[in-house]
């Protein structure tokens, strides 16, 4: 990703910078027009939802962060005295990263990722980065590489069918392909990144495809409204 493409590391930079930032819009086909508050991102522990420190407080060992964003979790656990490295595919992300004291962080690429690690974190909706269904056996591969003897994974998403509930309360979910299968483009004034996928995936469909490329899923916490907090581990 270059600067030019870089729509939420420019708002996260401005952010840092000035205390202050425009809003950072998000499009998709199959949704109005939302925005992310850019101020959440910068969120400490002591602000984070009850699942994201339930999360953190899980931490062991050698630590990974995926797209660590302003670094907010990151620097939580470098605070509790961990090993954390983040990563970010955002150049503007990982130079602020860099200013706010995250001590190890890249501009990084999960699936072409080498290295070892007891923990790693993809909070926020992170596993979203795999995109598709069809490219879950890709990420548990690379799961495979990194993920070291014993260690976990902690990832929270959100089950979206409440999305295509009618007045009734009835759910009809679309007949073609998955319905937590989105399309995003995001913009911040006039930097407007690519458009990319990303998922949402509910928890037994994540059992499902976990259990079939021989991992265990475990259900920590579940929020109000249809989000959860994962460990993913190895099957023995």
């Amino acid at each position: 990703m270059t600067p030019d493409k870089d729509p939420m590391g420019r708002a996260i930079a401005e952010y840092h910078k000035n205390g202050k930032a425009a809003r950072l819009r998000v499009f998709s086909p199959e949704f109005d027009e939302d925005e992310i508050p850019v101020k959440t991102l910068f969120r400490t522990y002591k602000e984070m939802p009850k699942l994201e420190r339930r999360a953190l407080d899980m931490a062991r060992g050698k630590v990974l962060d995926v797209g660590a964003g302003s670094g907010c979790h990151t620097l939580a656990l470098q605070e509790k005295g961990l090993d954390v490295t983040a990563i970010d595919i955002s150049p503007l992300s990982v130079a602020t990263m860099r200013e706010r004291g995250v001590k190890c962080v890249f501009e990084q690429d999960f699936f072409a990722l080498d290295g070892r690690f007891d923990t790693i974190y993809m909070l926020m909706n992170g596993i979203g980065i795999v995109g598709r269904l069809e490219r879950m056996a890709s990420f548990f591969k690379q799961l495979d590489n990194i993920l070291a003897d014993g260690g976990q994974l902690l990832c929270d998403s959100s089950d979206i069918c409440y999305v295509y509930e009618d007045e009734d309360g009835v759910i009809e979910l679309p007949s073609v392909g998955y319905y937590g299968e989105l399309t995003y483009q995001m913009q911040y004034k006039e930097t407007q990144g690519d458009s990319f996928p990303w998922i949402y995936i509910d928890a037994d469909t994540l059992t499902q495809v976990a259990n079939a490329n021989g991992y265990n899923v475990e259900i920590i916490l579940e929020g109000e409204h249809y989000d959860y907090l994962a460990r993913i581990t190895k099957k023995k």
